[in-house]
Order: structure tokens, then sequence, then C-alpha cells
């Protein structure tokens, strides 16, 4: 009689629990959230995608479009002359030494991205300001986020590391020593135009400097140029990345990019939501 009285609940716990397993977890009696869609907690709302992070702190996450692994350039090409490859290491060339103004451009076009890569500046520093360890992510090949040498080096705010070039400077200052690795992680949204060429909502950016960050959700003026006010002209949704050669011998490492989609793009409230 024990041993039967023990291991009837044990029975029936055991043939309801797949029942209870295969039921969706939340509900569809709370009220309705802004939009029309989903209730609050809804059981019936599709689950994120899985995606695998990297095995190590900063590496490339499953989806990830890995541009240098430390060894192959394949995912560039270079205006003029390859950057050279040394120790997991891809390092600006001087101009001397290939012609000219050699930008890096990656093969691939992007829009709205999620961007990771580390840089190191040239140590010990020769020169200032705006010449020492100068470099800079255009997204778009158009939109830039400064990278120099920002530690301990004066120069003008717009232009500083972490800074959206020519506009706004970074929140704090988070440089690391010249010859230490330095982390970017940046979120960049591309602008979007109507089809007469209108701005209908500008490019933003969101930037970490060593996990510090720097810009939040920043609206960009536009077309990066020096010593001018940016401006827009409407474009594709996609373009190139580039790597700004500005003959100043900065290495990087670990670049890669995760395309986002849609629902990654910030969403303001609707009326109906505030």
């Amino acid at each position: 009689m024990t041993i039967r009285s023990l291991a009837g609940p044990a029975l029936v716990l055991a043939t309801t629990m797949p029942a209870t397993a295969q039921e969706k977890p939340g509900f569809r009696d709370t009220p309705m959230l802004p939009g029309g869609q989903w209730r609050v907690h809804d059981a019936d709302r599709p689950a994120p995608v899985v995606v695998a992070p990297a095995a190590v702190p900063g590496g490339a996450p499953a989806d990830a479009v890995v541009l240098f692994d430390g060894r192959s350039t394949d995912a560039w090409r270079a205006e003029r002359t390859m950057w050279p490859v040394e120790n997991g290491a891809l390092t600006i060339p001087s101009r001397a030494r290939s012609g000219g103004e050699n930008n890096l451009v990656s093969r691939q076009d992007f829009g709205d991205v999620q961007l990771h890569l580390e840089f190191r500046s040239p140590s010990p520093p020769t020169k200032a300001s705006q010449d020492r360890g100068n470099s800079g992510i255009w997204f778009m090949q158009r939109y830039e986020v400064q990278i120099l040498d920002g530690y301990r080096n004066p120069t003008y705010a717009d232009g500083t590391v972490g800074a959206v070039y020519g506009w706004k400077p970074p929140l704090v200052n988070a440089a690391r020593r010249p010859g230490e690795w330095q982390t970017y992680d940046i979120v960049f949204e591309r602008p979007r135009f109507a089809a007469n060429g209108t701005l209908l909502r500008p490019a933003y950016v969101t930037a970490m400097l060593n996990g510090v960050l720097v810009q939040n959700h920043q609206a960009m003026l536009g077309t990066t140029i020096w010593r001018q006010v940016a401006g827009y002209k409407a474009h594709g949704d996609a373009a190139p990345i580039q790597l700004q050669d500005h003959d100043s011998p900065v290495a990087f490492r670990n670049i890669w990019v995760r395309p986002l989609t849609a629902a990654a793009i910030a969403q303001d409230l609707t009326e109906q939501g505030r």
C-alpha cells in the first residue's frame, strides 16, 4: 500500500507535464499595447530569433558579416595598395609607400548596421592634434565617426575620437593611451529619402568607445565635409563602409558588422501610444 500511494501521484504528474510544456506561456486577456497588434505579455507574440553570441567578448556573433578576422583582406578593396596585415592587425601604410590617399572600402554594401572594430593608435606618437593617430569610419562612404589618438591630445572638440566629425563632440573622452587597443561598438541608422529626394529621416548614430557611451542616438547633419556644414543628398539604401587613410599608421583588428532589420531601427511612439 505504501508503495502504491507514492507511485500514484508521480504517475499522474508525469502524464500531465507534456501537455503543460506545450502550452504557450503568456496571456490573452491583458490590455492591448500601442499599435493594436499585441497584448501585454501576449502568448501569441513571436519569440525573438535565436542568434548565438561569440565564445569570447567582442567576437563576431553567428549572424555577423566578418570584414576582418586577422588574416584575410578579401572583404575589402584598397583605393591604391592593400593595407598590410601583420600579427593579426591591418595597418594603414604611409602615403609615401602607397602613392597617395588610400582608403579601404568594403566590397559589400550596407545600410543599417551594428559595427564592431578595434583600433590602435601608433606609439609613441610623433605628431599632434589632427595628425596624431587620425582615421575614421565612414558609413555608406558618407557619414564619419572619428578615429583619433585622443589621449592628452588637444584638438577641436568635433574632431576628437568619438565625435561625429564636424558636428557633435563625444559626450566624454574615453580614449586609451596610444599603443593600446581600443574598441568601437556603433549602431548606424541610414537616412530615409522620399521618391523625390526629400529627406524624411536623418541618419542616426549610437556609439560606444571602450564600453563608454559617446554618442546616444545622435542625428547626423549629412555627408561629412571638412570645414563645411554637412548636408544631405539623396542616395541608395546601401553603400560600402570605408576606413579612412589620413597618413597615420593606425592599426585595426576584429572588424564585423550585423545588417539590421527594420525592427531594430528606433521606433517612435505614435500619437495613439503617447
